[in-house]
């Protein structure tokens, strides 16, 4: 097989040699596990529609490489190995440009007769009765589900470290984090487990994650995909998946738009031009309390904008509107709103809560039950005034720019759901002082793997357009994507 794929020209790119040498290291049975893993999702898939691959042979070189890798990593928590070989064997998948391509889905979603534990002990023996949509969505474009990812307590921690599946580790750098809340599913495709995974996003759980672990992920614009009927409070949540390519994210991402007759946004599909004309950037690296980020994040983005003005757009000097403190104590009510209801639910099931909830989802829960009876009813009033505000704010360019993060991937542990309630609040709405706006804004919005901290852990740049924007982001990803490339860097974790 590596003869065949050498002379077919599969290992021509820096990405997969690079990839390839990495999984040799970490001893992947297989050559072919080894060369495709540089391969993203679409080249894949082009092999198995030229018939130069199966869509078994990929199924069984991505498990492969689970097993080399995820012992180090703990990114996939959930396998479905023989549910997905019995797919992939029968050889009759839907036509589409990314069938037969291995994937995983975060452990907040459903897969029929799969556990989904949310993270947590409340959850650990639920099986799912069905698939969510974008389960549903995956199957009909004929990717093959490995398992589940890595995710914290039902997601609210901008880390992956629950008591219940255990930490995920960052392939850079074993003992840091890899984000959250989609931090198992960016492990995955920054270790080379398979090129692409479905990632959700609520306050930054597409883009943390990707910055973190140095791979590209978009959150789409609100109302721009079918969610299958579940919405989070105030509507702040979107799915999606980090991906080593643009395009396979692209096209992941046209496979779930909203396909009700009330969709209002222009389909993106494949994208395959950069960006082909001037923007005007907005750029500020200050977050919304007036702080500047760690020297390194500063240096990285600044980084970035030349490079932007490199290639020809227009950099201008931009200010966050926004008043962090009100909006963070407005977005945590919403937030904890949730873990509220998860309490009086483990109530009611004769439960302690203390025993069956972590302590900062526990501690979220007892910072609403402090709130005044209409907190929840004001708070949502002042999301549709941020909404308002930025979407005038953006008005003024074409895209905005900004770090992902207040700092590079910090140790595990320093942000654990066991932190005291008090200082983890304080870490955490220092670390995130720049995803959730576009959250609540309702705004698109991605972060791009373009610097590396001294000590070489990933720092993605965040760029946002007003909303249904997305195939301009996009453009400008793949962009910068030919300009400064990401993907001929492998994780050390490659290193054995």
């Amino acid at each position: 097989m590596s003869i065949q794929l050498s002379r077919r020209g599969f290992l021509a790119s820096a990405a997969v040699s690079a990839l390839a040498v990495g999984m040799a290291g970490v001893k992947v049975r297989s050559a072919f596990a080894a060369e495709t893993a540089g391969l993203d999702a679409i080249s894949q898939a082009k092999l198995v529609a030229k018939g130069e691959a199966t869509s078994l042979e990929l199924v069984n070189a991505a498990i492969d490489r689970i097993k080399a890798v995820n012992p180090k990593v703990n990114a996939v928590v959930t396998e479905t190995f023989d549910a997905a070989r019995e797919k992939a064997a029968k050889g009759v998948l839907p036509e589409s440009p990314l069938s037969g391509v291995p994937y995983l889905i975060k452990d907040l979603d459903d897969v029929k007769g799969v556990r989904t534990t949310h993270g947590s002990r409340l959850m650990a023996k639920t099986i799912a009765k069905d698939n969510s949509a974008m389960t549903t969505y995956a199957d009909e474009a004929g990717l093959v589900i490995l398992g589940k990812t890595n995710t914290p307590e039902f997601g609210l921690l901008a880390t992956t470290e629950s008591l219940l599946l255990g930490p995920a580790h960052n392939p850079w750098g074993l003992d840091h984090s890899t984000g959250g809340s989609s931090g198992g599913a960016a492990a995955a495709v920054a270790s080379g487990m398979l090129p692409v995974a479905h990632a959700t996003d609520g306050g930054g759980s597409i883009r943390i994650p990707a910055s973190c672990c140095g791979v590209f992920g978009l959150k789409p614009s609100r109302g721009r995909m079918d969610l299958g009927g579940r919405p989070m409070p105030g509507d702040i949540g979107v799915q999606n998946c980090v991906s080593r390519s643009v395009r396979d994210s692209a096209m992941v991402f046209s496979l779930s738009e909203d396909r009700s007759d009330k969709a209002v946004f222009k389909p993106v599909g494949y994208v395959s031009e950069p960006v082909n004309r001037k923007l005007k950037i907005g750029f500020g690296t200050a977050n919304y309390f007036g702080e500047e980020p760690d020297p390194e994040v500063k240096a990285a983005l600044e980084s970035t904008a030349k490079l932007c003005a490199d290639l020809g757009h227009e950099i201008v000097e931009v200010k966050n509107p926004l008043n962090g403190e009100e909006f963070i104590t407005k977005f945590l009510t919403v937030w904890a709103s949730g873990p509220a209801q998860l309490v009086a639910t483990a109530k009611e099931k004769g439960l302690d809560p203390n025993q069956v909830l972590e302590p900062w989802t526990v501690g979220l829960a007892e910072f609403y039950a402090k709130k005044p009876k209409d907190a929840m009813q004001t708070s949502l009033a002042y999301f549709k005034q941020v909404e308002a505000q930025m979407d005038k704010f953006m008005s003024g360019f074409d895209v905005w720019l900004t770090p992902v993060l207040t700092s590079p991937p910090p140790k595990l542990g320093q942000q654990a759901p066991t932190v005291p309630f008090d200082t983890l609040y304080e870490r955490t709405i220092q670390y995130v002082a720049y995803t959730p706006v576009h959250n609540v804004a309702g705004t698109p919005a991605m972060s791009v793997p373009l610097s590396w901290s001294k000590a070489g852990l990933p720092i993605g740049s965040q760029f946002a357009a007003r909303k249904g924007q997305e195939g301009l982001l996009y453009a400008l990803a793949l962009q910068l994507e030919q300009a400064r490339p990401w993907a001929d860097k492998h994780a050390p974790v490659f290193a054995g």
